[in-house]
């Protein structure tokens, strides 16, 4: 790892994500340096936040004018997957209004539109949760249409449509702790009066409450590096979240609501990353983290997993066993069970053997 350009990485990352400061280098970066950069920036899924810097660099600060041209390629590419991303949320969404089934957007297009350019955000696919039997209904309307789906572990299904990924969940929240459904459920049930909408091309779009919108984003962050890793698309996307919605949410009950679903520990964590590394101002996290805490550990692991565990160089050339498709996934994964444990007990106890009987009991069939 060169320590020199993950510094310089951060900072453009920095950039990007708030729209301010200024780029310091000690040496200038080659055109070897930049295409490293990129390819940093590719593992993480966050091309567009790294162009989004370019503005704001000084002439010979900018890398190279041939890969300043790949890069403005793969930007319209993003730009041109996610006004497709938002056609297709608008007509299921009606279609699904139609039915009587009034789902609700989870993550990606939803935490969008708190960037400065939301369409230079890279969304995978689009989320639905149908709450109680809406989820059977939603199914059985796919059936009807003869769209081919496939039931998946998760207690969800997927879909392409239209060339887009679709996912229809069960559950609202990456939150695996059996003793914790009770809790889930009132709280899903109480916040239902203050959901918000997102209007994408002049649909009203049913969003989360901002805690729980919070919720879901940081403990589907916590899942995957529980897993394999996750990557720094989705540590932005809590960074941007804290400072979209700091006004409007009731911070003592955040709290509460971290603590009850055995997260805060691990919360605490975030948010020192959020803070220290990606530069979000202290005084719009909803409450203080432990000072003497460090969690440079935790931006090791996800700097080195980058997206989903994919791209971690220390397991190149590892063996695949039967446990996962990816190298060494059986170590990987007793590891992240050691490191997190402490912070998030039931959710490292339950999380393989939820994962297990939603990949083998808890799928639908026919």
């Amino acid at each position: 790892m060169d320590i020199r350009l993950r510094d310089v990485f951060f900072q453009l990352l920095r950039i990007g994500l708030w729209g301010k400061e200024s780029l310091q280098l000690t040496t200038p970066l080659s055109e070897s340096d930049w295409s490293k950069i990129r390819s940093y920036a590719i593992h993480h899924t966050v091309e567009g936040l790294i162009y989004d810097s370019f503005k704001y660099l000084e002439e010979n600060q900018l890398p190279p004018q041939a890969l300043r041209l790949k890069w403005t390629i793969r930007i319209d590419q993003i730009e041109r997957h996610n006004a497709k991303m938002n056609e297709v949320i608008a007509s299921q969404y009606t279609a699904f209004i139609k039915q009587g089934l009034q789902p609700i957007l989870q993550k990606g297009q939803g935490v969008a539109a708190c960037y400065e350019i939301p369409q230079h955000r890279i969304s995978g696919d689009i989320d639905w949760y149908f709450e109680e039997d809406r989820y059977a209904k939603a199914r059985q309307m796919l059936k009807d249409k003869n769209l081919a789906f496939k039931d998946t572990h998760g207690f969800s299904l997927e879909y392409d449509w239209k060339g887009i990924h679709i996912e229809h969940h069960k559950r609202l929240f990456d939150i695996r702790s059996p003793f914790k459904s009770t809790y889930l459920k009132e709280i899903q049930k109480s916040y239902q009066n203050k959901q918000k909408e997102l209007i994408i091309n002049g649909v009203p779009i049913r969003l989360l409450a901002p805690e729980l919108q919070l919720l879901q984003v940081n403990a589907h962050i916590l899942k995957h590096l529980i897993n394999f890793g996750i990557g720094l698309r989705q540590i932005c996307d809590s960074a941007r979240l804290y400072h979209h919605v700091a006004s409007q949410i009731d911070s003592k009950i955040l709290k509460e609501i971290y603590k009850k679903t055995g997260i805060l520990n691990w919360t605490h964590l975030l948010h020192i990353l959020l803070v220290e590394n990606l530069g979000l101002k202290k005084e719009l996290l909803p409450f203080p983290y432990p000072p003497a805490w460090n969690a440079q550990w935790m931006m090791d692991e996800i700097w080195y997993s980058g997206n989903f565990g994919q791209h971690d160089e220390r397991y190149e050339g590892a063996k695949i066993t039967a446990i996962s498709a990816r190298p060494e996934g059986g170590l990987r994964m007793w590891l992240n069970f050691k490191r997190y444990l402490r912070y998030a007990p039931q959710e490292v106890l339950f999380f393989p053997i939820v994962h297990t009987y939603s990949k083998f009991l808890g799928i639908d069939k026919d």
